[in-house]
């Protein structure tokens, strides 16, 4: 008996000691909360892969109220920002129609709209003002899943042609930067002659180097992909680009798993390389202070 109490206590003493010890027994929401951010990921991951499957079998997001059900020739998306008021003033004056012109080019098959996204303060005085513009203009295509910053805007094209596509069927769908002069008629001459072709993917063919020292302008984060000579890959020139239907369509159904670069032509150009694409080099894309044979011009 005695024997038995002494051991009774020892016992006793090593479960005191060693109680601090032992580990949290976890109740079911301590579990939930370690499980979450896994279980959420996973879950996103889940949604974008049933969006993709249900993309590449024809069920895209309606927004027919805002856009046209009519066959259309082409849809001309020209990227511009917050502080860029001035310069869409300035192509509403020159190449670009407005008002009832607008609306009589449309009727012809072919759409203008001036493209940004949305500030990080949602419904700041940024967003506000476009919102006004586009109430007076009627000339923008407006991205709300996107955030209109200069380091955001390799995505954008992603989010462009997504919309773009869902809310126009057209042959082709044109990127144009605000810091050229179009030369309109030029330009839908160039795609009439295209237009029998398939899965187009239309500019200024060039390359470049890559920029590998992070601080430096248009720093590369994946520069080590592109290999030892560190020179991209041919794409067209940001600032005018085409891509046909199926090229665009493309690009909307797969949106969630496409990587993005420094660049937004690069970006582009790298959704591009994994497909059937018909590259056209055109020289009439390659956009320089001289208008001679050229459909574009530095602004």
């Amino acid at each position: 008996l005695w024997q038995d109490a002494e051991n009774r206590t020892l016992l006793n003493d090593l479960f005191k000691k060693n109680s601090g010890q032992r580990p949290k027994v976890l109740t079911v929401e301590d579990k939930l909360m370690v499980l979450g951010c896994k279980d959420l990921a996973k879950r996103i991951t889940e949604v974008e892969m049933d969006l993709t499957l249900a993309k590449s079998r024809g069920f895209l997001k309606s927004k027919q109220q805002s856009g046209s059900q009519q066959k259309l020739f082409a849809v001309i998306g020209v990227y511009t920002g917050f502080g860029s008021r001035l310069k869409r003033n300035v192509f509403r004056g020159s190449w670009l129609p407005t008002g009832d012109a607008l609306k009589k080019l449309e009727e012809k098959g072919v759409v203008i709209r001036f493209v940004i996204g949305r500030s990080a303060n949602r419904g700041d005085s940024l967003d506000r003002n476009i919102n006004e513009e586009n109430r007076l203009m009627k000339d923008f295509l407006i991205l709300d899943g996107h955030e209109e910053a200069q380091e955001e805007l390799p995505k954008k094209g992603k989010f462009f042609f997504s919309a773009a596509v869902e809310i126009w069927d057209a042959k082709f769908y044109v990127k144009v930067d605000d810091d050229i002069n179009l030369d309109l008629d030029g330009l839908i001459g160039i795609l009439e002659s295209q237009r029998g072709q398939k899965s187009l993917y239309m500019g200024c063919m060039k390359s470049g180097d890559v920029i590998t020292d992070e601080g430096r302008p248009w720093y590369e984060p994946a520069w080590w992909k592109f290999g030892d000579e560190k020179s991209y890959f041919r794409h067209a020139a940001g600032p005018l680009l085409v891509l046909s239907k199926s090229l665009a369509q493309y690009i909307n159904i797969n949106s969630a798993s496409l990587q993005t670069y420094a660049h937004d032509d690069i970006s582009v150009g790298s959704w591009m390389m994994g497909v059937e694409a018909t590259y056209v080099d055109n020289n009439r894309f390659c956009c320089s202070a001289s208008k001679e044979d050229k459909v574009c011009s530095l602004a």
